[in-house]
This record gives C-alpha cells, sequence and structure tokens, in this order.
C-alpha cells in the first residue's frame, strides 16, 4: 500500500522515494540568488504511478490557482519549467535510471521537519539520520512562478519521514547545479510550523 497522499491542493506526500543532494540540517547558500535555503532531489521510482498522477495533479492546480502570475492565461507547458523531471535522460547517473526527480527547496526560516520511522512510529530524527541515499516520505508543495521571464511551477520542500536506510551517495558538492533554475523569489509555503501531513507518531496508522 502506498503511503502517497493529496494533502491538499498543491501538496503532496509522496510514496517511499529515494533522498540525493540532500541538505536538510543546515541550509546552503545558492550560487545564483545568493540566498540560503534548505534543499533535496527527490527520487521517484517510474513505477510509483500513484506519487506521480498525484503530482501532476498538484501541478495543475498550482497553475490553476496562480493564473494570475501569467495574466489571466496559462502558457503552453512547453514554455514552462515544470519541477517533475526525467532521470533517465536528462542525468547521466545511474542512481537516477528508472526515476523521475523533483529539486525541492524551503526557505532558511522554514526548516523541514525531519522524522525517522522507528518501531512503527514518527520520531524526531536526529542530525545526519536524513541523508543522501536513504529512502523515505516527503511532503512537497507546488507552486506557480512568474519572474525575471522565468514562468512554471516550483517545489517547496516540507517535511521528510525516513523510513529505511541505503547506499550513501556522493556528489553534493554540485548541488547549486540541481537548484539554481528556482526563482529566487518563489518562497516555499512549507517547513517550520507546519507539518505537512507527518508530525505526529501516529503518521502511519
Amino acid at each position: 500500500m502506498s503511503n502517497a497522499k493529496l494533502m491538499s491542493a498543491r501538496r503532496v506526500r509522496t510514496g517511499e522515494v529515494r533522498f540525493s543532494y540532500v541538505h536538510v540540517d543546515t541550509p546552503r547558500v545558492n550560487k545564483d540568488s545568493g540566498k540560503e535555503s534548505y534543499s533535496m532531489s527527490i527520487l521517484i521510482p517510474k513505477t510509483d504511478t500513484e506519487t506521480l498522477s498525484l503530482i501532476e495533479q498538484a501541478v495543475e492546480n498550482a497553475l490553476q490557482e496562480g493564473i494570475g502570475k501569467f495574466g489571466g492565461k496559462i502558457p503552453p507547458r512547453g514554455a514552462l519549467k515544470l519541477p517533475l523531471r526525467d532521470g533517465d535522460t536528462e542525468r547521466e547517473d545511474p542512481v537516477y535510471e528508472g526515476h523521475y526527480f523533483i529539486n525541492a527547496n524551503a526557505n532558511v526560516d522554514r526548516q523541514p521537519q525531519l522524522l525517522k520511522l522507528s518501531g512503527g512510529k514518527a520520531v524526531p530524527a536526529q542530525e545526519g539520520d536524513v541523508y543522501s541515499g536513504a529512502y523515505g516520505l516527503v511532503t512537497i508543495e507546488l507552486f506557480a512562478y512568474s519572474t525575471n521571464g522565468n514562468k512554471g511551477v516550483g517545489a517547496g520542500l516540507g517535511n521528510i519521514l525516513k523510513l529505511r536506510d541505503g547506499e550513501a551517495l556522493s556528489g553534493g558538492a554540485t548541488a547549486e547545479d540541481d537548484f539554481g533554475d528556482i526563482a529566487p523569489t518563489a518562497a516555499s509555503e512549507f517547513g517550520a510550523g507546519s507539518t505537512g501531513g507527518f508530525g505526529s507518531s501516529s503518521f502511519l496508522d
């Protein structure tokens, strides 16, 4: 049974995904905007059609809700930067094979809540528990933006529940390249102070 769920019109809880380019314990400076943010690349198996369908639905909802940012008319999909990307064609990395991926971030004042599964319950994670290569669930919130000629839908990083360990991944030094296309002024509505479906020990009940 998948844990994927549409939490609200633009907010999605994924099924099990793999974490990559993880910067959630401490923020990282974006080389383009010069601002600090928390960030993660979320690897979604192409077989997880439920999560993918919910994300597509949330993207469409974000476009409809943000239509005013596009002058009252949603541009053609080909003219938009959309968050769901194909790991088989956009990344030369075997880890990304067979996956779609989403790069998500959160403002420095909205640090994601980090939890881990222990004894069937979600408990607070310690620093280093959530790392590149681990597996878990993530909440993301999709939002439309139109900034400096860039138009699209971004992904705000919500909260994270680590389910299990995995082989640690390297390559975090180039994370800025993955997140440089995030519009600097496109703020996540997510992070500290929001449970996003997490935050209680009965999350998986």
